[in-house]
């Protein structure tokens, strides 16, 4: 399942979730049910990053850290062009 999380005129982040990978890690441990993928799409450079495993609960607790301030729109496009730059994948519009 594919679930939009944010969406500016900078980027656009979805969450994605395969139904039959969480039954697998939730065979193995409770918290490793939690992972899942993100994507990230900066709109501008027309380029998209997937992440998952610890560098996706590690980006889950910085987003979770960065709402806890409340930020601009300004302040999450700002963290999300750190990530842009781990692109390499050119988007395709089909």
């Amino acid at each position: 399942m594919q679930t939009m999380i944010y969406d500016s005129d900078a980027f656009c982040v979805f969450q994605l979730d395969w139904a039959d990978r969480v039954m697998e890690k939730r065979a193995e441990t409770s918290d490793t049910a939690r992972h899942g993928g993100f994507e990230i799409v900066d709109k501008f450079a027309r380029k998209e990053i997937f992440i998952d495993g610890p560098v996706a609960d590690g980006f889950r607790e910085r987003v979770q850290s960065l709402m806890a301030n409340s930020p601009t729109t300004d302040d999450i496009d700002e963290f999300l062009d750190g990530f842009s730059a781990l692109s390499r994948q050119n988007l395709h519009a089909h």
